[in-house]
């Protein structure tokens, strides 16, 4: 790219000219970005650099997401199909493909465990894996605790998320006390818990000479994540509050300035229901043109 800068008067410095030829730099070649709290990032670092663009579900199950509701090889042209939409819709910004696995499930019984909760077997988690990998694709393990714990569903998926391109989700809807069953009531987590998933994180990569992982959280209510300010940031872990919920354009935006807005941690994301922000007369999917004016600008987009 060619630039050139012309000095006003036949005085002016040449670290004047040099300055505003890296201001022009800047402007014509850095991604679009909104302001973020936090750490600077690491080398390797996904966010700002990309977009993410998710793919939600269980590969078992039709009624869970996308990932699961349609044969592999439709929902991978689907996936194309996503990718090319946003990259047309921000050509400055890359975008990154990724398949977000739900790797532990709530139930609403308590289950061989006792918990309401129930562990993929590897061979699913192999599968999206194998999947992935058709498309250079992350790979995010969801967790679903139940009544369970973060401390106890981690350590389990630890070899996976030591490989390069595995990082996690969790889900406050299904973290409930033990008198809660899940999908009867909206759970919770603490600053404390996000704390822990996002250290235990940040300690694999340092220990394994890892890239930043991500970490997702799910949100659509202000009860699910409570003293949010207190949750720490690490430049070995990037945060993504990702806002969940569904409904029509207007509700999803007013949804998104009343709790990830309004309650920043660091990076942002966004959730598009292909059935429930359907489900109602009136209502339509959001276009990526849209999501980009939204404030912050998210750059986690998940669909389900």
């Amino acid at each position: 790219m060619k630039v050139s800068v012309k000095p006003e008067r036949k005085g002016d410095s040449l670290k004047t000219a040099q300055l505003a030829v890296k201001e022009k730099l800047k402007s014509e070649v850095t991604p679009s970005s909104s302001p973020v709290i936090g750490p600077d990032t690491l080398a390797g670092s996904i966010l700002p650099r990309k977009r993410i663009i998710a793919f939600y579900g269980n590969p078992l199950s039709k009624r869970m997401g996308i990932l699961g509701e349609l044969p592999p090889d439709e929902m991978l042209a689907k996936l194309d199909q996503e990718v090319a939409r946003w990259e047309k819709a921000d050509p400055r910004t890359p975008v990154q493909p990724a398949l977000h696995v739900i790797a532990v499930t709530a139930l609403d019984e308590p289950g061989n465990s006792g918990k309401y909760r129930l562990r993929m077997a590897n061979s699913v988690i192999d599968s999206v894996l194998a999947l992935a990998q058709q498309r250079n694709a992350l790979v995010f393990l969801d967790i679903q605790a139940g009544h369970s714990t973060l401390e106890e569903e981690l350590p389990p998926l630890e070899a996976y998320l030591k490989l390069p391109n595995v990082h996690l989700g969790i889900d406050p809807e299904f973290a409930l006390k033990p008198n809660r069953i899940p999908g009867r009531y909206v759970g919770s987590y603490d600053a404390a818990d996000i704390n822990f998933a996002s250290q235990y994180l940040a300690d694999l990569a340092q220990q394994n000479q890892l890239p930043p992982k991500l970490l997702i959280v799910h949100r659509f209510t202000q009860k699910m994540i409570t003293n949010y300010k207190n949750i720490k940031l690490n430049p070995n872990c990037q945060i993504v509050m990702h806002m969940d919920g569904w409904g029509s354009p207007s509700i999803k935006r007013w949804s998104y300035q009343k709790y990830i807005k309004a309650e920043p941690v660091q990076y942002s994301g966004l959730k598009i229901f292909y059935k429930n922000d359907i489900k109602r007369k009136g209502w339509r999917l959001m276009k990526p043109k849209e999501i980009l004016t939204l404030t912050p600008k998210p750059y986690y987009i998940q669909y389900q």
